[in-house]
């Protein structure tokens, strides 16, 4: 299953890693989403998560993934895998991570959830954005830095994917005039907030329950912006439990109108997905611009 151009690289990082030498002794396919290929690797008698893809294909993406990992876990605030090897062959790119054993959420989940993601939250910046740009998905994501939120939102997360999908023929030039519009409207739209440690990529299929039933974060669009987008992202397939929520609110308050903003929040991750699968997610779309644009 793994190329046999990595194998020797791979069997490097595991020995460095490790400080055993072995062989790999198996590789069982999981998901790495619909971007990467992924396993978990048997090791001198342990397991290790491996994703790999073409080195060319989607530039430094395993690089900025780790990047980001690695300021998730530096806030102390929520569990976060262990990031060991990153790194590019000629043809090839991987990380190598800790393996999560999964188990069931405990009887506290989702309110212990909801705290950690507060405390992640409270970590803030001088400005909205990030030192290093990453990937939504397969999508770049720029994240230059601005000093106020709906310059970042406008110019960093809206515009660029109104462009690309005007550019493919994903939506209509109506719709890009609608968005001209709300740009006009963004600053007086949300409240003033400090720029906030974000996931960036937060729905339930980015998280995993370890063998104590708490929540890790995997697969991060790490940067600095208004909280309320994480919080919107958990709700756009679902939503999380209740407690999640009410635990978050006790932690960290969130602003007057915050429910009112959650699709406002969502029109980035919906534009993605309008980018990358196409048109089923222009309804809602056009159903949150008609509300915010009159």
């Amino acid at each position: 299953m793994i190329p046999l151009s990595l194998i020797k690289h791979i069997e490097s990082a595991l020995t460095e890693i490790s400080g055993l030498a072995d062989r790999v002794r198996s590789c069982e396919s999981i998901g790495g989403g619909s971007i990467n290929t992924a396993c978990r690797i048997e090791w001198a008698g342990d397991y290790y998560f491996l994703k790999w893809n073409s080195a060319s294909k989607f530039p430094k993406m395993f690089a900025n993934e780790a990047e980001g990992l690695h300021q998730l876990k530096e806030s102390n605030s929520i569990t976060i895998p262990e990031v060991f090897k990153v790194e590019e062959t000629r043809t090839e790119a991987f990380i190598m991570m800790e393996f999560i054993h999964q188990s069931s959420p405990n009887r506290t989940f989702w309110e212990t959830f909801g705290m950690q993601l507060a405390e992640l939250h409270r970590n803030t910046s001088s400005h909205f954005g990030n030192i290093h740009d990453n990937y939504i998905g397969s999508l770049p994501q720029s994240n230059a830095t601005h000093e106020n939120w709906s310059d970042f939102f406008v110019l960093e997360r809206l515009s660029p994917l109104v462009k690309l999908a005007r550019d493919n023929q994903r939506i209509a030039s109506v719709h890009a005039l609608q968005f001209d519009k709300l740009y006009t409207k963004i600053e007086s739209l949300f409240p003033p907030e400090k720029p906030a440690l974000l996931h960036g990529d937060l729905w339930s299929g980015n998280f995993l329950i370890n063998e104590k039933g708490l929540p890790v974060l995997i697969d991060p669009a790490v940067y600095y912006g208004h909280r309320e987008m994480d919080i919107a992202m958990t709700k756009l397939f679902g939503g999380f439990e209740t407690g999640f929520y009410e635990s978050y609110k006790r932690y960290y308050e969130l602003e007057k109108g915050w429910e009112k903003r959650i699709d406002l929040c969502n029109l980035y991750p919906l534009l993605v997905h309008l980018n990358l699968f196409g048109s089923s997610y222009l309804y809602d779309i056009e159903r949150t611009l008609r509300y915010f644009v009159q």
